[in-house]
């Protein structure tokens, strides 16, 4: 980015003028760029790009972050000034003229550099801008080149001129060994300040192509300037101002909400959505395109172009359950505004996802409230048993007062029964307890052996199984399910219990007594249901399945027995 131009220079004796416009810095006459039309014509070019720049400065300076809209400002200003020196230096008429022009053009060219990366450093979120050990060195560096050029006249370290008359007489400008060492110090900073934007639109979830091939454009020049150094095809001059120009055309006036919704977006994961002020759809990420199919073809849409997130920004929930690649994922919907440039108001709109979090925070509410209809259970057991023992201890008594043994013991076996019946639903409790957790630790489990092992062998009845397959659970606690789900159908009297392999899960029928009440009343813990002794056995049921993520429930329309449901889908 620091070549110096072909064109005017210091030189020990002036230059006949009718040449001045077309010299080279190597003693060559380009065939290309030749005559004064062609320096027009370069001179137009470096003025228009120069223009460009101009009016980019407003538009960057309406960027919402100060730091990198301070950089765009910077580079913009500079490299404005500096294609404005080459296109007054291609047509300026005087030595002197030329020689104050250039050394400017040589000025505004290295500050450029510093400018690019500073805003390099800023828009990728980077704090290289802000510390004071490279701002000082910066400053130092700049202020050192700036005085060796401004002193070339004494020392000559950066270029000589001479006037020379092959083919014909021009002046001719030779760089000195300094102009080379400063030419590949700016070029590798400014391709330091490529690599972070190229790093930066890689780590994105954005479509960055279009931003890393208008980084690329602002890189080509350097072909030209080689172009140029090597052959007679085009001025050797710098042509770096052309790459600027592009570059700003690109990300202020043609990619800028994609430009600078990759800069807000910069280490955030999830699927975002870029919506203008008047809530219109204009860029999204790879992560919402998954989340959100119809995006793909709702580019400058409404937001009612995407049901499903129109619905998602409408709810008023803390979180929103959407289905990614056919896996429900939880999601706390944010926005932020901010100014996208022009002066108007955008939105940019984040899906955090919090899947984790929400799977826990549900966790604990079923735990809780599992832990709630046990106490309530244990209280209507123990309750119940103390009732039940206290009168017929008091029974037992006042009979064998009366010398009636016989109705003494039937009540001291009343009693005892009592206790043994409270003594195993405390059991059940304390399995409940210690099952009661989600399973963690999860294994392919084979179905029909499961079934089997918990089958009883003293049972009356008759089990078949139809279908086969595995499903993810605890083993253990896959077995106590079909065990309590198996006690619940012969303790209502079924003569056949059918199990039945689905894709969705499993159905248990048994060919028992119909429901009686509400299906809901048989997975409550202590409430009455159809006989003492199972009163906790589908309130397991459902909980074993919970702690899965699976649900449990009881077929209300069916006349001729009972069926119990157990569904893989996990809960919402």
């Amino acid at each position: 980015m620091e070549t110096p131009t072909a064109h005017g220079a210091n030189g020990e004796r002036p230059a006949p003028p009718a040449t001045e416009g077309l010299v080279s810095a190597h003693g060559h006459c380009p065939s290309v760029p030749a005559g004064v039309s062609s320096a027009v014509a370069y001179a137009l070019t470096f003025a228009l790009a120069g223009v460009v720049c101009v009016v980019g400065v407003p538009r960057a300076g309406r960027v919402e972050d100060a730091e990198t809209s301070r950089g765009l400002v910077a580079l913009l200003t500079t490299s404005g000034g500096w294609a404005v020196a080459h296109a007054a230096l291609l047509l300026l008429p005087t030595t002197r003229l030329k020689t104050t022009v250039y050394l400017v053009g040589l000025i505004l060219g290295f500050s450029t550099v510093f400018a690019w990366l500073y805003f390099c450093s800023a828009y990728t979120g980077r704090t290289y801008h802000r510390q004071a050990v490279y701002r000082r060195a910066a400053v130092a560096l700049y202020l050192f080149v700036v005085a060796v050029k401004l002193t070339n006249p004494i020392h000559h370290l950066y270029f000589t001129t001479a006037v020379v008359d092959s083919p014909f007489p021009h002046l001719a400008i030779r760089q000195g060994l300094f102009h080379w060492v400063v030419t590949g110090l700016s070029y590798t900073l400014a391709a330091v300040g490529m690599f972070v934007l190229f790093e930066s639109f890689a780590e994105s979830e954005y479509d960055a192509t279009p931003l890393a091939g208008l980084v690329a454009l602002a890189g080509l020049p350097v072909a030209l300037d080689i172009v140029g150094y090597a052959t007679p095809l085009l001025l050797d001059m710098i042509h770096a101002p052309l790459g600027v120009a592009a570059f700003t055309l690109g990300v202020l006036f043609v990619f800028e909400n994609r430009f600078f919704a990759v800069q807000l977006t910069e280490g955030v994961d999830g699927p975002t959505v870029f919506l203008d002020d008047e809530g219109r759809i204009r860029e999204y990420n790879h992560a919402a395109r998954r989340l959100f199919p119809d995006l793909d073809d709702a580019a400058g849409d409404p937001v009612d172009a995407v049901p499903e997130l129109a619905a998602a920004l409408e709810a008023e929930r803390e979180t929103v359950s959407l289905v990614d690649e056919g896996e429900r994922r939880h999601y706390v919907v944010s926005e932020n505004a901010f100014d996208i440039g022009q002066g108007s108001l955008g939105r940019i709109v984040v899906f955090s996802d919090v899947t984790r979090l929400e799977r826990q925070r549900r966790e604990l509410e079923r735990h809780n409230r599992q832990l709630e209809h046990l106490s309530e259970g244990m209280r209507h057991e123990l309750r119940n048993a103390i009732t039940i023992v206290h009168g017929n201890v008091r029974w037992a008594i006042d009979q064998l007062e009366a010398s009636n043994v016989d109705r003494a013991r039937d009540a001291l076996r009343k009693a005892t029964d009592t206790t043994e019946r409270t003594t195993t639903l405390m059991n059940d409790f304390a399995t409940l307890a210690q099952y009661g957790r989600t399973v963690t630790d999860a294994e392919e489990v084979d179905l029909r052996k499961t079934v089997t092992a918990a089958w009883p062998d003293d049972a009356a009845a008759t089990l078949a199984v139809e279908g086969s397959g595995s499903v993810e659970a605890d083993p253990a606690r896959l077995e106590l399910l079909f065990a309590r789900a198996f006690e619940f159908f012969l303790d209502d009297g079924a003569s056949t219990v059918t199990v039945e392999y689905r894709d969705d899960g499993i159905t248990i029928t048994g060919d028992c007594d119909p429901l009686r009440g509400e299906p809901d009343r048989y997975f409550d813990y202590g409430d009455a249901v159809s006989n003492a002794t199972s009163g906790t056995a589908l309130p397991m049921v459902r909980t074993l399945a919970q702690v899965h993520g699976w649900g449990a429930t009881i077929d209300d329309d069916r006349a001729d027995g009972i069926r119990l449901t157990i569904t893989w889908t996990p809960q919402a």
